[in-house]
């Protein structure tokens, strides 16, 4: 008797290619460099921390900032300001250089450093950690500046991930954790004297230490520049594999090509896929689902999409 083959169905494609793509991610060399990358960062970052504090107290020694602490006790503002800052503009020495009228003039470079999490860092940064979470944390280079394309589910995914990251927050959250931003936030702050204005503050270095600040903020950007090729790596295959997904009427013929690039796949994942939309639709947990005191599970209203979505595809 001939073993009935597995037709495959929107959802079941959407479970293999789920795990095509892990594989993908995971043994792309974008991702060693990605990994490189964030490493990279970390220890220059490490560095750049002792090297900022050292500028900085050099230009406001801590006897200043520990005087004008003491006048704001006894004076308020009117003592002076202080403010603890974790960014910083460092100047080179002034150089020449000619206008456009052909005459010298002088020009001072400047470089912002940051130690702050920002948001591009962030979802860069905590790749990882964010995929983790079941959230999408290419949702950003995926429209590739291209802002046309931010949909209602773009905006959805980007709120999201920002209060994973701590970029956005609401009086429903626990006050008492602490979120990646604020962790950043408090590993590393300066006694500055002047105002919050980063801009306002000015430290002239040596073209030396110039440099060294231009390294650090470049490795700052490779974090979020591999983070865009490891999806542009990664998604250039998953665009041919869906194409081929969608040709596919037959688990087996997955499986074959599976098996050529050495992706682990087996039926197994295709019934945990089914398994949670019957969970779903058992007479009890639909009667709670649809109980408007029950709040519903991230996985049941995917579970409960996709399977409407097969339903009518089915009359259709």
């Amino acid at each position: 008797m001939t073993e009935k083959r597995l037709t495959l169905n929107t959802e079941k494609r959407k479970a293999i290619a789920d795990v095509f793509q892990t594989h993908f991610e995971q043994n792309s060399p974008k991702k060693e460099l990605h990994t490189k990358a964030i490493a990279d960062y970390n220890t220059a970052r490490t560095k750049m921390k002792v090297l900022a504090e050292t500028v900085v107290r050099h230009h406001q020694p801590q006897e200043d900032v520990d005087t004008i602490r003491s006048m704001i006790a006894k004076y308020n503002r009117s003592g002076g300001e202080l403010y603890k800052d974790n960014c910083f503009y460092f100047t080179a020495p002034p150089r020449m250089e000619t206008d456009y009228e052909g005459n010298p003039k002088e020009t001072v470079d400047e470089e912002h450093v940051k130690f702050s999490l920002g948001k591009s860092l962030a979802r860069s940064y905590y790749r990882d950690e964010i995929k983790a979470k079941g959230l999408n944390p290419d949702f950003h280079v995926a429209i590739n500046n291209n802002y046309d394309k931010r949909s209602p589910s773009y905006y959805t995914m980007e709120s999201q991930v920002n209060k994973f990251t701590g970029h956005e927050t609401s009086s429903n959250d626990n006050n008492t954790d602490i979120s990646l931003k604020q962790e950043w936030e408090n590993d590393f702050q300066l006694d500055t004297i002047g105002t919050s204005y980063c801009h306002s503050r000015m430290f002239a270095v040596d073209q030396e230490t110039f440099e060294m600040f231009k390294m650090y903020n470049s490795l700052r950007e490779q974090v979020i520049m591999a983070h865009q090729q490891l999806y542009e790596h990664v998604n250039s295959k998953m665009e041919k594999l869906r194409l081929g997904l969608k040709s596919y009427r037959y688990f087996d013929q997955a499986k074959s090509l599976a098996d050529k690039l050495g992706v682990a796949l087996n039926e197994g994942i295709l019934n945990e896929s089914s398994s949670m939309a019957l969970s779903v639709y058992s007479p009890e947990n639909l009667a709670d689902l649809l109980t408007d005191k029950v709040e519903q599970t991230r996985e049941e209203k995917i579970a409960i999409a996709r399977a409407v979505m097969q339903q009518q595809q089915s009359v259709n």
